[in-house]
C-alpha cells in the first residue's frame, strides 16, 4: 500500500512536470508573446453582503526577459481586504520544480501611489529573479473581503504580448447573496449551476493569442475579454447600501457625506465678506473657487472607508489641506454658504480612462469634482489644483460620464466636451535666415483648451531651468537653442496661454553651391508615417480634437530667387481637414498651414486610407523651398 502511494505521488509530480513543460505551448500562443498563462483559476465566493473570499491560482511561463514582469507575484491588501496563504513555485523549461517561495523573501510594503500622504493600502511582492528561459511560475493566494462594496473582476489578459492557454473565473453565490456582472468581449456565456442553495457561474477563456499594441488603438477593455462584478446590496465599514441603480449608489454617497458641510464661523464670515457686494452669480463662484485655491492644498489620504468618505469641511478649513473628496465637499460647503447649489461628483480621472457604464452601476471611480448647475451654463470645478481655471476640466476629466450626487441620489451626467473649436494652437513666426543658413526666429503662439495644458504645466509646475531644458528638447527643429521665453495666461472655462519665444538654429538652411534649401514649416510638422503594410486588427481611435493654424514668414538674404516652390496641398476627408500654402516674394518665404482634427473612432478597414492621409501630411509638412543665388 505504501509503495502504491509513493507511485501515485511520483506519477502526479511527473504529470505536472509534463504539463508545465514549455514545449507543450502551441506555436499560436508563442507568436508575439513574452509570457503565456498556462492556467488561471480565479474563484470568488460571496457569502453575504459583508463577506466574500477570493482564491487565486495561476501558472505562467515566461519566454524571455521581456516577460519577467508577468512572472512576479504582487497583490494588495488593506483594512477591507486581508491577504493570506501565499505560495509560489518555480519550474524549469521542462516543467521540473526548481524551488519554492520562502515566506521570509516575500516583501511586505506600503503601496506608494506617489500622490498619497497617508494610505493603509499595502502590497506583498515576490520575484524568483530567475534568468534561465523559458521558466514557469505558479502562485496561489487567498483574499478575505470585509464587505462587498469592491468585488474583483476577471481580466485574464493583463497586457500586450501575453497569451492565455486556459483561464477560468468562477463566482459562487451562497444563500441570500446576489451579484450583477458585465461581460466584455467574452467568447462564451458562463456555465450556470445550482447546487442546493448555492448558485455558480463559470467563465472560461482558452487559447487566446497575444496581442501587440497598434497605433491609436482603442482602450484594451474594448477588445480584450473581461468580466466585472458589482453587488446589489453591500457592506463597507459600518455602512450598508444598494448598488442596483446609480440613484441608489448616490444615496449611499449621500450617507457618507451627511453632516460634513458645516463651516467654522470664521470661514462663513470670509464667504460673506468676499461676495457681500457681488451680485453676479458666476463672479461669486469664481471668487469662492479662488479662495479655495489660495487657502488649501491637495494631499491624498486613502484610509479604509476614508477612501470614499470625505473629511469634514471644518477639518479642511482648519488643516488647510484635503484630498479630492474633502476639497470637493469643502467647495460645495462654501457655495452653499453663499446660497449657491452645487453637487459633489464622482468621476474617473486620466486621459486614457473611460467614464462609467450607464447600464452597470459600480464603484469604478478615482476622483471627485464639483458641478454647479445653471442650465446651459453649468460650471465644473476641479478642486485639487491651485492654478487651474474655474470651469475647466480638460483632458483629465472632460468628455466622459460621471455620477453627480444630487439631493435624491446619483444622476449620470456628462462632463464638458472639448472640440476642435476650443482646443486651438495658433502660431505666428517671424524668422530670418543669414548667408550661412543660420536661423533667428520669434514665435508667438496662443494655446487654448486642451492644447494649453502642457504650457500650463510648464508655467506653474516647473522652475525656469526646467522649462528651458524642456523647450530646448521638445521642438521639431535641429540645432536650436531657446534665447528667451515668456507667458501670458488668461483664465476662463476655456483657458488660454500666450507663449512668446525667441530662438536660434544653426545651419537650418542647407546650402549647396548657389542653392539654398529651406523647410518653411519650422516647428509643427506631422512626424508620424504609419506602416500600412501590416494588416490592422483594431479600430483607430483619435483621442482628442484640435485646430492648428500656423503662419510663417522667413526673410532670406538678398540676391536669392526661387527655383522651386512646393505645391499647395488641400486634404479634406473623414480623418481631418488640412491645407498648406507657400509663396515667395521680395526675399520673404511665407507659409500658411491649417490642420483640424476631431476626436473619432474609425474601423480597422479604413487604416490604409488613414496611413495615406498621414503620408500626404508628412510630405507636405517637410517640403522645401529651393532658392538660387543670382550671379552678380
Amino acid at each position: 500500500m505504501k509503495y502504491l502511494m509513493i507511485c501515485l505521488v511520483l506519477f502526479a509530480t511527473e504529470s505536472k512536470a509534463q504539463s508545465y513543460a514549455a514545449f507543450f505551448i502551441p506555436d499560436s500562443l508563442r507568436k508575439n508573446a513574452v509570457a503565456v498563462c498556462r492556467l488561471e483559476e480565479k474563484k470568488v465566493e460571496i457569502f453575504s453582503s459583508s463577506k466574500a473570499i477570493v482564491r487565486n491560482r495561476y501558472v505562467i511561463t515566461v519566454l524571455n526577459p521581456h516577460g519577467d514582469g508577468y512572472g512576479n507575484y504582487s497583490n494588495h491588501y488593506d483594512k477591507l481586504r486581508k491577504l493570506n496563504n501565499i505560495n509560489g513555485t518555480l519550474y524549469d523549461a521542462l516543467g521540473k520544480k526548481i524551488k519554492s517561495m520562502q515566506k521570509k523573501d516575500l516583501l511586505d510594503m506600503a503601496y506608494n501611489d506617489e500622490i498619497s500622504l497617508m494610505t493603509d493600502d499595502r502590497m506583498k511582492r515576490f520575484s524568483f529573479n530567475h534568468t534561465s528561459y523559458p521558466y514557469t511560475v505558479e502562485f496561489t493566494d487567498e483574499e478575505q473581503l470585509n464587505g462587498t462594496f469592491f468585488l474583483p473582476s476577471w481580466n485574464p489578459v493583463p497586457g500586450q504580448k501575453f497569451s492565455v492557454q486556459h483561464s477560468s473565473f468562477e463566482v459562487v453565490l451562497h444563500e441570500g447573496a446576489d451579484v450583477r456582472f458585465k461581460e466584455l468581449n467574452v467568447p462564451e456565456k458562463p456555465i450556470e449551476k445550482v447546487a442546493g442553495k448555492q448558485k455558480s457561474y463559470v467563465w472560461t477563456l482558452k487559447d487566446f493569442p497575444a496581442y501587440e499594441r497598434e497605433w491609436f488603438q482603442p482602450a484594451p477593455e474594448n477588445f480584450l475579454p473581461n468580466v466585472y462584478l458589482a453587488p446589489v446590496e453591500f457592506t463597507i465599514g459600518n455602512y450598508t447600501g444598494k448598488m442596483d441603480t446609480w440613484e441608489n449608489l448616490g444615496k449611499f454617497i449621500l450617507q457618507l457625506n451627511a453632516g460634513k458641510d458645516a463651516l467654522p464661523p470664521a470661514i462663513a464670515a470670509d464667504v460673506k465678506r468676499l461676495i457681500g457686494n457681488v451680485s453676479n452669480r458666476e463672479e461669486k463662484i469664481r471668487l469662492l473657487y479662488e479662495y479655495l485655491q489660495q487657502n488649501t492644498r491637495y494631499i491624498s489620504i486613502q484610509m479604509g472607508i476614508g477612501g470614499w468618505q470625505p473629511f469634514d469641511a471644518s477639518y479642511v478649513a482648519t488643516k488647510r489641506y484635503g484630498d479630492c473628496k474633502a476639497l470637493s465637499n469643502y467647495m460645495v460647503s462654501l457655495l452653499k454658504e453663499a446660497g449657491i447649489t452645487a453637487h459633489y461628483v464622482l468621476i474617473n480621472s486620466g486621459e486614457a480612462r473611460r467614464g462609467l457604464w450607464e447600464d452597470f452601476p459600480a464603484p469604478y471611480f478615482n476622483h471627485a469634482v464639483v458641478c454647479v448647475p445653471s442650465g446651459k451654463d453649468t460650471l465644473w470645478l476641479e478642486c485639487t489644483s491651485q492654478t487651474i481655471s474655474p470651469g475647466y476640466m480638460g483632458s483629465s476629466t472632460g468628455n466622459r460620464k460621471a455620477l453627480m450626487i444630487a439631493d435624491h441620489g446619483g444622476v449620470v451626467v456628462n462632463s464638458p466636451l472639448y472640440t476642435a473649436k476650443e482646443n486651438r494652437q495658433v502660431r505666428k513666426i517671424q524668422a530670418q535666415v543669414d548667408e550661412s543658413g543660420n536661423l533667428k526666429a520669434s514665435l508667438n503662439t496662443r494655446f487654448s483648451g486642451i492644447e494649453q495644458e502642457t504650457q500650463h504645466y510648464l508655467l506653474h509646475n516647473n522652475t525656469a531651468a526646467m522649462r528651458e531644458k524642456y523647450l530646448n528638447q521638445s521642438l521639431d527643429l535641429p540645432n536650436y537653442s531657446v534665447e528667451a521665453i515668456r507667458y501670458n495666461e488668461t483664465k476662463s472655462s476655456i483657458p488660454e496661454i500666450e507663449e512668446y519665444m525667441e530662438l536660434k538654429a544653426t545651419n537650418y538652411a542647407t546650402i549647396t553651391g548657389k542653392r539654398m534649401f529651406i523647410t518653411p514649416n519650422l516647428v509643427n510638422k506631422v512626424s508620424t508615417r504609419p506602416d500600412a503594410s501590416k494588416p490592422r486588427k483594431y479600430a483607430v481611435v483619435y483621442p482628442h480634437s484640435f485646430t492648428h493654424a500656423d503662419t510663417v514668414e522667413i526673410s532670406v538674404p538678398a540676391g536669392y530667387e526661387p527655383e522651386s516652390i512646393p505645391k499647395d496641398v488641400t486634404v479634406d476627408n473623414p480623418f481631418g481637414k488640412y491645407s498648406i500654402r507657400f509663396e515667395v516674394k521680395d526675399n520673404v518665404i511665407r507659409m500658411y498651414r491649417r490642420y483640424t482634427r476631431e476626436a473619432a473612432t474609425y474601423p480597422a478597414s479604413s487604416y490604409a486610407d488613414l496611413a495615406a492621409f498621414y503620408h500626404a501630411l508628412y510630405q507636405a509638412d517637410h517640403s522645401r523651398v529651393v532658392l538660387v543665388k543670382q550671379s552678380e
